[in-house]
């Protein structure tokens, strides 16, 4: 796996804005560190998926398009709410229904390609109900979260960092109070008792800093300004 409603990630020049310049162990970038007002994200309203269930940044969707195989498939919401499809291009998928992106995608092929298309959507994974860990992590992924978590016991979910990875440098999205926030954290300075070690959420997204960090993370960070980064989006 590749790598939360109103919700969408705002993660600029480069990863530099995100989490500072380069990969080497230090602190550094726009995110605030030390962050004291960084709280519980908003409660989750908890219905199943096919009732009025909002898609979310990094969900997996699965895409039918009857009788054409080649249209139909696996597709993940990328970080800015986004999902690419064949033929119809990037479609913005994050916050709304299935049904509502059904009728965005049956639009679309409608337009040019397709007469009366029969297409159904439906969610294969959704991250609202798990913590997504990304970047400079030996395992990319989501992991469930059936109890109280840390940030160290996220990152550990997904093997640690690498070798390229600056744990010095790791950030915490979490909608709060509707709105997308993030912090910045220390994970050395954690491990060494000099800090406290915060609790991760179902729907948080981690990214830990490195120079492995995927190029849709860096272009999407390109596309934030630092006022953006350190408000909430």
């Amino acid at each position: 796996m590749s790598a939360m409603t109103k919700l969408m990630i705002g993660m600029g020049a480069g990863l530099s804005l995100l989490l500072g310049t380069g990969c080497a162990e230090r602190r550094g970038g726009p995110i605030p560190y030390d962050v004291k007002s960084f709280g519980s994200p908003d409660a989750p309203t908890v219905v199943p998926l096919e009732q009025g269930y909002r898609i979310a940044p990094l969900d997996t969707l699965s895409v039918k398009v009857f009788k054409m195989p080649d249209l139909s498939g696996d597709y993940e919401v990328d970080l800015s709410g986004q999902i690419a499809l064949p033929l119809v291009g990037s479609l913005r998928a994050v916050d709304l229904t299935t049904a509502e992106l059904d009728e965005r995608i049956t639009a679309k092929l409608s337009e040019k390609y397709l007469q009366n298309p029969d297409i159904s959507v439906g969610v294969k994974s959704s991250t609202r109900r798990n913590v997504t860990v990304d970047g400079a992590v030996a395992k990319v992924g989501t992991f469930s979260v059936n109890g109280p978590m840390t940030l160290l016991q996220a990152v550990a979910q997904a093997g640690g960092p690498t070798s390229e990875a600056n744990p010095r440098r790791v950030a915490i999205f979490r909608q709060i109070g509707g709105q997308r926030q993030a912090a910045a954290f220390d994970l050395t300075a954690i491990r060494r008792g000099e800090a406290t070690d915060p609790a991760v959420f179902a729907g948080d997204i981690v990214i830990v800093d490195g120079s492995s960090i995927k190029a849709l993370q860096k272009r999407f960070l390109d596309s934030m300004s630092i006022l953006q980064v350190f408000r909430p989006f």
